[in-house]
């Protein structure tokens, strides 16, 4: 970490972290949007009027403010002017429909809500009036504005919680985590000190601001100083047109991603998809060897993945100078001040990155183990180096004939297959087995169509035991995923393929 980065380490709050970089370089960019440029000066200039503004209205430290925006210039200044104000801010993922969107508004007591209008073909002001939403604003290119002169003073600690994120609700309702500028700044200093970033680097944003990894992005660029490419709305080959005009040096966001871009560089092998390009870095999702192996070769960049989650935003990190092998095959490690404890093989965390629990009080106190350990529900274990290894989460385990099995096992090996682009292995309801074991294939265009027999003899001749091999496998145009990081929903397979007839 740089000098400066290490200074600005010291901050309290997100808005004293901002400050501080507004005055050592008021005229450098910090985000960039088609034809517009924002500096740190700017921000901090327009955050504090649009927070006058927003006091204007009524918000005052502690009011609680939703909002459901995209990634966009204008999110960042009322998440910064909020910021200021000390209120406490609950974002919501703008894919996310009434049952979320009304859930979030109530568990919160959100008092204002601000939305886009109608974006992308959607009127997310009139579901905010059908779901009964109180001092619903729209705030998209136009943001309330005042005079900074009427503001109260910033607030002076940053241990409140002054953040609700939202778990994704798959099958249950989602959970309001409880987060302070604190623990948002922790898991930002992580992330930047691992990747070794400079004030040359040219970063980039293609997930929902409203993802935690919008806070751990964006404390990184104030750390070192150096600006990120937004995109309201991330699609290849389309957006690299961005990439390309803004000499993106570090790009990335989850597995998924990396396999976008692996599948734009073989469009044209041989000539760089992005040519500034040097990083690709993410996490939110298990990340397959092979994939790693397969970007550096072809991609000529560097890969380094973590691992993070709502409650933890960055846990661990790949580090660029760590050896190819930890890279394709661990986590990374964890940064001073993260404790990781494995117990039973799950994961358990304590540092100050860690959320201060849910909304819910009885989901807190399950969550938390008596030494004030958060339960991930991941496996995993730590090796002799230090680097976390993941092999699966608890709830991913397949237990065939009483032999527990590992899905990520079989998903790293199919991965290495040149008919596979990805795949997820699911336990279903067996009557003779009580699960089998079950691997849901997407295939690149081109490739030889998968059968049972190709599968399995494949997976055979990788070593693994007769009793984990594949029983059933369906191929599918396209596995279901969420709109974040798009993580594949294995929920939705299990539901498509235990139904009756499936």
């Amino acid at each position: 970490m740089t000098d400066i980065a290490h200074t600005l380490s010291a901050s309290r709050t997100l808005w004293d972290l901002l400050a501080r970089r507004a005055a050592l370089t008021p005229d450098r960019p910090v985000l960039l949007q088609d034809d517009r440029a924002l500096t740190f000066g700017a921000l901090r200039e327009r955050a504090e009027r649009t927070a006058a503004g927003l006091y204007g209205m009524g918000v005052r430290p502690g009011t609680v403010v939703a909002w459901q925006l995209p990634t966009r210039l204008e999110t960042a200044v009322l998440s910064f002017a909020l910021a200021r104000l000390g209120a406490v801010q609950t974002p919501v993922i703008p894919f996310y429909r009434d049952r979320e969107v009304g859930f979030a508004l109530r568990e919160s007591k959100a008092e204002f809500f601000a939305v886009p209008g109608v974006w992308r073909g959607f009127d997310h002001t009139e579901m905010a009036r059908r779901l009964g939403a109180k001092g619903v604003f729209e705030a998209y290119d136009d943001l309330p504005e005042g005079d900074p002169a009427v503001l109260p003073a910033p607030p002076a600690e940053g241990t409140s919680v002054r953040w609700i994120y939202w778990t994704s609700g798959t099958t249950s309702d989602p959970k309001g985590v409880l987060h302070t500028d604190r623990s948002l700044l922790a898991g930002g200093a992580c992330l930047a000190h691992a990747l070794r970033l400079t004030a040359d680097d040219v970063g980039s944003m293609a997930f929902p601001y409203a993802h935690i990894a919008g806070p751990d992005y964006t404390v990184m660029l104030l750390l070192y100083g150096f600006p990120a490419v937004m995109f309201e709305h991330f699609a290849l080959p389309d957006a690299l047109t961005e990439y390309r005009r803004h000499g993106v040096t570090v790009a990335g966001g989850s597995t998924a991603f990396y396999s976008m871009f692996l599948a734009e560089q073989r469009e044209r092998p041989g000539v760089p998809v992005i040519p500034t390009l040097r990083l690709l870095a993410g996490g939110g999702a298990p990340k397959p060897p092979e994939l790693y192996h397969r970007v550096v070769r072809e991609m000529g960049v560097q890969l380094t993945h973590g691992y993070g989650m709502t409650e933890v935003p960055m846990i661990t990190m790949g580090d660029p100078d760590d050896t190819a092998e930890h890279l394709a095959t661990t986590e990374g490690r964890p940064p001073e001040g993260m404790e990781i404890r494995i117990v039973d093989g799950e994961v358990r965390l304590r540092g100050e990155a860690v959320c201060q629990g849910y909304l819910d009080p009885a989901q807190t106190a399950e969550a938390f183990d008596p030494d004030g350990f958060l339960r991930t529900g991941d496996l995993g274990h730590v090796t002799g180096s230090g680097h976390l290894v993941l092999t699966g989460r608890l709830k991913d385990v397949i237990i065939r004939k009483g032999e527990n099995i590992s899905a990520k096992e079989i998903e790293d090996l199919l991965h290495t297959h040149p008919s596979v682009r990805d795949v997820a292995v699911i336990g279903l309801p067996d009557p003779e087995r009580g699960e089998r074991v079950c691997a849901v294939v997407e295939q690149p265009e081109g490739t030889e169509h998968l059968t049972l027999a190709t599968v399995t003899a494949h997976l055979r001749a990788a070593g693994l035991s007769v009793h984990k091999l594949p029983e059933q496998l369906e191929v599918v145009d396209s596995l279901p995923r969420n709109e974040t990081l798009r993580k594949v929903l294995k929920y939705r397979l299990r539901e498509r393929y235990s139904a009756p007839g499936s």
